[in-house]
């Protein structure tokens, strides 16, 4: 069945591919300063560009292409996108979990922007990643106590969104930090989102504009989560205490130049250029992925047999840790879809779901592509679907079944799209 499936396989990459070339950082980066050109500073300034994310040195390679005066540049990103630039000083911090190596990166953006004088232009370039691959501890805090709110957070079930908050209010960066040790110099932003709903203040924590909630709120999530008790005490300590009333930062000017939401219409017309029926089922697939898994699937059953159907997800689910195995949300969605298809949905068709990073938590798989014999090829080959499922073993069952989605590190990352595909019936 998998090789009757091959052909269906490679339309639900191919939509997928082009997902992932509409969030190519570079191309946003020249677009938008075709758009709205850099201003060379003003005689005795220079230009400082900071690129933060998994996208980075993509999208200060354009920059420096349009760059004019002095310059003084610096990227930040994971060791996948990790690559030599001429002209800037490149950096690697840890992705999802931050280390000493995030924590360095932290100092090195603290100091550049600390140098930065009311003559000098900033130019801020930000991606998904950006919270945990540079992270600077708000005072009071250790790189240890963030370490350990982090772990918790990613075990949590809590949204993105919601994490996010929590993180800003311990950092010196997040949440507007850029603009606060920037100050005097003014800051222009280009960012490229991978968060659902394209909130400015989550995008990488939001390091240029003002931070999604405040001390008190953050609180409130990590016990309603039920993770207060266990965080250090001197994160407990920070929450609890009122924030102090922030002044002479400058706003930055902020720009989206690429987004989930774009790239999910790029899937569309690349489905329908290949004679699918094309349909966006939902721009805001998020949640529990259990609940994702139960929203695909009811959309699958009830899409109609009489044409091609290509059925379109985007966004960014989460993963409640019950075991100590390896995978991630997208490979745990499609885990998902291929034991709970059963015979609902027939044969003949494929699911596909992938980070736009290429990579899905920490492994080196973009995600999954299950077809409707996945689960009978994990069985065969010894594995026991539900069992490794509730392990969080799903990087082992799509092993077993051939399925896992290797694309290896892409340099963009506009969070996650799903793919379903079936053939008319008959």
């Amino acid at each position: 069945m998998k090789q009757d499936n091959g052909a269906l396989r490679h339309e639900a990459e191919a939509m997928f591919g082009a997902a992932v070339q509409r969030a190519d950082p570079a191309s946003a980066v020249r677009a938008e300063l075709a758009r709205a050109p850099l201003d060379a500073p003003p005689e005795g300034g220079r230009l400082i560009v900071i690129a933060l994310g998994k996208a980075a040195v993509p999208m200060l390679e354009a920059a420096l292409e349009r760059a004019q005066g002095p310059v003084k540049a610096l990227a930040v990103t994971n060791p996948e996108n990790m690559r030599t630039l001429a002209g800037a000083q490149v950096i690697c911090g840890a992705h999802p979990e931050p280390d000493d190596s995030s924590a360095a990166a932290g100092r090195a953006i603290v100091e550049l922007l600390d140098g930065a004088g009311a003559r000098d232009r900033v130019l801020a370039l930000i991606s998904g990643g950006g919270s945990a691959l540079a992270v600077a501890p708000a005072p009071g805090l250790t790189l240890a106590d963030k370490r350990a709110v982090n772990a918790l957070l990613l075990a949590s079930g809590l949204e993105i969104n919601d994490m996010n908050l929590i993180r800003q209010q311990l950092s010196d960066l997040k949440g507007g930090g850029w603009l606060r040790h920037a100050a005097p110099a003014p800051v222009r932003a280009l960012i490229l989102s991978d968060v659902i709903g394209d909130d400015l203040r989550a995008i990488a924590s939001g390091p240029t504009v003002a931070p999604i909630g405040t001390r008190a709120a953050a609180r409130t999530m990590m016990q309603a989560a039920g993770i207060w008790d266990a965080a250090p005490e001197a994160v407990r300590a920070r929450l609890s205490q009122a924030a102090p009333e922030l002044t002479g930062a400058p706003q930055a000017q902020n720009r989206l130049i690429g987004s989930n939401r774009h790239s999910l219409e790029a899937m569309r017309a690349a489905a329908l250029a290949r004679g699918w029926a094309a349909e966006v089922v939902s721009d805001c697939l998020t949640g529990d992925v259990a609940d994702a898994a139960s929203q695909v699937l009811a959309a699958a059953a009830d899409a109609p047999r009489d044409r091609d159907v290509a059925l379109l997800w985007g966004g960014e689910t989460t993963v409640r840790l019950r075991g100590d195995g390896l995978g991630g949300r997208n490979q745990e969605l499609a885990l998902r879809v291929a034991l709970g298809a059963g015979a609902a949905l027939g044969g003949g068709w494929v699911f596909l779901s992938g980070g736009t990073d290429g990579r899905d938590g920490p492994t080196d798989a973009a995600g999954g592509v299950v077809d409707d014999a996945s689960a009978a090829r994990i069985a065969a080959a010894g594995g026991d679907g539900a069992a490794l499922l509730e392990n969080n073993d799903s990087y082992k069952a799509l092993a077993l079944a051939g399925d896992l989605l290797m694309t290896g590190g892409t340099g963009t990352n506009v969070a996650d799209m799903q793919v379903f595909l079936r053939r008319a019936s008959g």
